[in-house]
């Protein structure tokens, strides 16, 4: 099996620990593996709807870990923020780099998670699956009574928030799973995810120059895509902010950043394609994306923790930020970011972004 940069890497597919960089297999292309611990937290606890082990909706009980440098777990951080979920659900945040056990949380004062009390990721996927065999990702739903991990499924730990957790919504939360849009939803999701989200991934870590070449194709054909779908509207679906802009934008943040060189995704930066870039500064500017956004965290993760596609460890000093506050001018298009609802209030004290790691002012 193959983990992607949001967990341990494998040695040659196997699944045995390696070095911490060990990220292409020569000669293949890039496979993600996508099993994932799909236990649910639901309403009530109820089973999910293929059998998921169901766990209760209930305040306080979980702790969502999620590092700032990964986009699946950038995600879950977004949704929670715009939802208000943050009285309900604690936050954990390992650092950016991490070796071939785990992600650790070197930020914290002794380098211990505040709440669960552990140095390593690997501790609360061992306390529940003492052989677990797969990378130790992020983000990662973890019980804090028994500090065990719940999930790491993280395409639905963000659409749980969104229908589960309903009653723990912030007054004026927007729906970002509306039910009359999630066919459409859906849809646009899995053709991002497929070509995009994992697109970059599918270009950084080809183990071959055809492997390399056809995945370049098949991402720069979904940005082509996307190019011209927002050139007329302003959001992926709909006239709102919905689940597909939060999957979107996570990968467009790291894109000058880190794809464009590290991955070489370079046929043209994202400030070079006119509609996706508006689009991109828009959500950035928008109340729980920006103020998510770790620019340095992420440069750390990829340039450091990649050794196989960067040996050298050398974090480049660019792209020039400030560009991502620049105005945008979606608003001519029309729609409203939150619907019905309204935009959440300031960080919540202790997860604002470092001084200096987010856009130029």
């Amino acid at each position: 099996m193959s983990h992607d940069t949001e967990s341990t890497p494998t040695a040659g597919g196997t699944g045995e620990h390696s070095t911490r960089g060990a990220y292409v297999t020569g000669g293949h292309e890039f496979k993600r593996d996508t099993n994932y611990i799909e236990d649910r937290v639901t309403r009530d606890g109820r089973p999910g709807d293929h059998g998921e082990p169901g766990w209760p909706a209930e305040a306080g009980r979980y702790r969502l870990v999620a590092a700032r440098a990964c986009p699946w777990a950038n995600r879950t951080v977004i949704v929670r923020r715009l939802l208000g979920l943050e009285e309900a659900i604690s936050l954990g945040q390992p650092g950016p780099t991490h070796d071939a056990r785990s992600w650790t949380f070197d930020l914290d004062p002794g380098g211990k998670d505040p709440v669960l009390g552990i140095e390593r990721l690997q501790e609360a996927y061992f306390k529940r699956f003492p052989d677990y065999p797969r990378g130790i990702t992020v983000p990662a739903l973890v019980d804090v009574p028994t500090g065990a991990v719940v999930t790491n499924n993280f395409p639905q730990i963000t659409l749980d928030f969104s229908t589960e957790w309903t009653e723990f919504h912030r007054p004026g939360a927007p729906d970002l799973y509306p039910e009359r849009l999630r066919d459409e939803i859906d849809e646009v999701n899995k053709r991002v995810f497929t070509e995009v989200n994992n697109g970059v991934y599918r270009c950084g870590f080809a183990g071959s120059q055809d492997a390399y070449l056809a995945a370049y194709d098949r991402l720069w054909t979904a940005l082509d895509w996307l190019e011209d779908r927002l050139t007329a509207r302003r959001y992926l679906v709909g006239d709102t902010i919905t689940e597909a802009d939060v999957r979107l934008f996570t990968t467009l943040a790291r894109f000058d950043a880190v794809y464009h060189g590290h991955f070489k995704c370079n046929r043209q930066k994202l400030s070079e394609m006119p509609a996706l870039w508006a689009y991109a500064r828009d959500l950035f500017q928008t109340p729980g994306f920006g103020d998510t956004t770790d620019f340095v965290q992420i440069k750390q993760h990829y340039y450091i923790v990649h050794e196989d596609i960067n040996p050298t460890g050398i974090v480049p000093a660019g792209p020039d930020l400030s560009g991502w506050l620049e105005a945008h001018g979606r608003e001519t298009l029309g729609g409203r970011p939150f619907g019905d609802g309204t935009p959440p209030g300031p960080v919540r004290k202790g997860e604002e972004i470092t001084p200096g790691h987010g856009a130029a002012n």
